[in-house]
């Protein structure tokens, strides 16, 4: 069967949409080749036929799914036979609520930190509609966000000191594997760190090793950034 992943790229090539790398390891964690085409934000149309104009978009042979969690909800339902996402129900629920800490407290942080830096990154013919519509959503003029950088990197290191504390004393979010939870949050500092001209992790950071550890589980040790 074919399977394709719309996957969200910077102007060099770097794949750093937080989303789609959510999709990307569970794909993974299921043993499901794909492949993927890059995709820019005003390239609307290349989407029209999931009904919607963001990715993730995976194209699994005639199913077209869009949204991670619908995405991580049809590979579970649809690939019984390989390994489960979210483990025994009571670790689905858990799961459920790494990805509103996520999407609530992680992603906002993590972008008072990139979203400058995104955009500086991103091909010309996505830097108007990038500007407007995160200039709307955050209430400040991308400018304003590099003389605040230093107050963002203090809010963010807050924030990921419970996160950091845990995967010091264990391996993964899920335990002794990771799962959706560890991809959920994988996937929002994988974004960061692809993005930011800061760096956001010093050497032998717990946070740096279990991302590490993430990506050797699935064989993608030395993958680069564009990856």
């Amino acid at each position: 069967m074919n399977r394709t992943l719309y996957d969200l790229t910077a102007a060099d090539g770097t794949r750093f949409s937080p989303y789609c790398w959510r999709v990307k390891l569970a794909l993974a964690h299921k043993n499901l080749a794909y492949e993927t085409i890059p995709w820019h934000f005003t390239e609307k149309e290349a989407l029209a036929a999931s009904g919607q104009g963001k990715v993730p978009v995976l194209l699994d042979g005639a199913n077209i799914v869009s949204d991670s969690q619908i995405i991580a909800d049809y590979l579970e339902r649809t690939y019984p036979n390989e390994a489960s996402l979210f483990g025994e129900p009571p670790a689905r629920a858990l799961s459920m609520f790494v990805k509103q800490w996520a999407e609530m407290s992680l992603h906002p942080a993590l972008a008072q930190v990139v979203v400058a830096d995104i955009h500086r990154r991103l091909h010309p013919k996505d830097q108007e509609y990038f500007r407007l519509t995160r200039e709307a959503m955050l209430g400040r003029r991308l400018e304003e966000f590099d003389a605040t950088r230093h107050l963002a990197l203090e809010r963010l290191d807050l924030v990921l000191r419970p996160l950091r504390k845990l995967l010091t004393d264990q391996a993964f979010l899920a335990g002794e594997a990771p799962n959706w939870a560890d991809h959920i949050v994988f996937g929002a500092l994988q974004w960061g760190r692809l993005m930011s001209s800061t760096p956001l992790f010093q050497p032998g950071d717990a946070l740096l090793g279990w991302m590490e550890r993430v990506l050797g589980t699935y064989g993608l040790e030395g993958a680069t950034p564009a990856a």
